[in-house]
């Protein structure tokens, strides 16, 4: 029997993304900064990637919902790293070629299974988690092979919304959307402001 994806969606509990592609559209900004090395002028390199305020919001909202968000990300980049700061992330894999390393170590660690594990992706590398996740979803402009084995494909693309729509998905599934959003922007709610984000990438 094949089971829906709004049926995979009730069951989980933690949701990863990928990055690039994914929480961004993509593109990775290379920009060189001019810095003074032993007397005379050199340039390093700083990487800049775009992330949406959706997505952000979106974050707030699976966690009122009584999920945990991550990213596994191939790349290592200090960008990903303050952005998953300032959305208070509870996984954080940058470095990982091959993704199902952590989803296991993740699996074991927080005591779930796979079929409690939403995984989001848009590429080939992404597959292997795909394949064995309890919710596979890609993103609108995801490559069509990748698009081809999701249980839901996002409306929006990568960097546009998307993981604010595999967060809604869920909750809206579990029926508890609705209720979410009202505690988000309930003015008496103790617990929203202190799940709040957006403090710049904030070190502290």
């Amino acid at each position: 029997m094949t089971i829906s994806a709004e049926d995979r969606a009730r069951k989980i509990k933690i949701i990863i993304f990928d990055v690039d592609g994914v929480l961004t559209d993509g593109s990775i900004w290379i920009i060189p900064v001019p810095v003074a090395e032993n007397g005379g002028t050199g340039s390093k390199m700083i990487e800049a990637k775009g992330f949406s305020a959706h997505d952000g919001a979106g974050i707030s909202l699976a966690r009122l919902g009584g999920l945990k968000c991550g990213i596994i990300t191939k790349r290592i980049s200090e960008t990903v790293a303050m952005r998953a700061r300032d959305l208070k992330l509870d996984f954080v894999y940058q470095g990982q070629a091959f993704k199902m390393k952590p989803i296991r170590e993740i699996v074991e660690n927080e005591g779930v299974t796979l079929e409690e594990i939403c995984y989001v992706g848009d590429d080939v590398i992404d597959l292997p988690v795909m394949r064995q996740c309890g919710l596979a979803v890609a993103v609108a402009d995801a490559r069509d092979r990748v698009k081809a084995e999701a249980h839901y494909v996002t409306p929006n693309r990568g960097g546009r919304g998307a993981g604010r729509d595999a967060i809604e998905f869920i909750l809206a599934a579990k029926g508890v959307l609705d209720r979410c959003v009202e505690s988000m922007i309930d003015e008496s709610n103790p617990i929203s402001p202190s799940m709040d984000i957006g403090k710049g990438g904030d070190l502290k």
